[in-house]
């Protein structure tokens, strides 16, 4: 029987405005975005609703926002419970929020206090990513050694057949990408975020993190979630925190996530959360499964 598969989003797919349906509509997704508000001691709903832009594209004001929206449409989803989770980078915490191995404070305040420490990584280890496309994970691999005698650049997402994301040092990245380029990459773009993720440079967040997650409260997942750093499933409490340590410097395995998720019987994948980045990546591993989104609040009934 085909499993139903939940995905959730990461940064990058955050607009103005998201989630306002929700919150117009429905009194316990109100009641939701109030208690956020509440525990963060501000208004993170207004950001989500109604930008600027700028303050919502800043990476401490990003990723609780995008969690947050996930985990409202996941309470007001009344379709078939999954029996498996996968996010992608910050989505692993709203998978593991579904999944019941965090509460959803905990969660909240986690990717909050993640979002301030990558955000002030970024400041001081100043860094930059860049998509390539076209080339194998192979030949990407050996780029980055490359380059990295220029300065420090690996390969941080690997998203799809074809699609990676480098990161790393502005020299070392910019190295990787002059040589991708030569080596026959399709498309190489340099990508318009606030620091390398996934990257060493994120070294410093990585400790912070570290000290937050030996005092939170993790508990068996009651479903597999397919972890960022392994692409394998995870359900003990002492496993799911050591992995949320070591993603920030760890590159996100999402096609072997997939690939692995659909060997273990996923069929039917749901993105909960704003924005269509994962089903795209979905429909490029495998053409042959099922994949929609759960966005808006007309979504929520299928």
């Amino acid at each position: 029987m085909t499993k139903i598969a939940f995905l959730f989003p990461g940064q990058g797919s955050q607009y103005v405005g998201m989630g306002k349906d929700l919150f117009e509509q429905s009194v316990k997704a109100r009641e939701i975005f109030d208690r956020a508000d509440s525990l963060l001691g501000f208004s993170l709903s207004r950001i989500c609703f109604e930008g600027p832009e700028e303050e919502l594209k800043q990476t401490k004001s990003t990723q609780p926002a995008i969690f947050l929206h996930s985990y409202v449409l996941s309470m007001l989803y009344r379709g078939e419970p999954a029996a498996m989770a996968a996010g992608h980078s910050l989505g692993e915490y709203s998978a593991l929020v579904y999944a019941g191995a965090l509460m959803f404070e905990d969660g909240l305040r986690l990717v909050r206090l993640r979002g301030e420490l990558m955000q002030k990584a970024g400041i001081e280890q100043p860094g930059t990513m860049a998509a390539i496309v076209g080339l194998t994970p192979g030949l990407v691999g050996e780029i980055c050694c490359e380059a990295w005698e220029t300065g420090i650049v690996q390969a941080a997402n690997f998203n799809s057949p074809g699609q990676i994301v480098i990161s790393g040092s502005v020299a070392g990245v910019q190295r990787a990408m002059v040589l991708a380029k030569e080596r026959g990459a399709r498309m190489v773009r340099e990508l318009p975020v606030s620091g390398a993720f996934h990257s060493p440079l994120m070294e410093s967040a990585g400790m912070g993190l570290k000290d937050a997650l030996e005092r939170t409260t993790v508990r068996e997942a009651s479903i597999p979630v397919y972890a960022n750093v392994t692409a394998k499933p995870v359900q003990k409490a002492e496993e799911i925190r050591e992995l949320l340590y070591q993603q920030l410097t760890s590159p996100v395995r999402w096609e072997e996530i997939i690939a692995n998720m659909v060997a273990d019987g996923g069929g039917s994948f749901v993105e909960v959360g704003p924005g269509k980045v994962l089903q795209g990546l979905v429909k490029r591993i495998n053409a042959g499964v099922e994949v929609r989104g759960v966005e808006k609040l007309g979504d929520v009934a299928e």
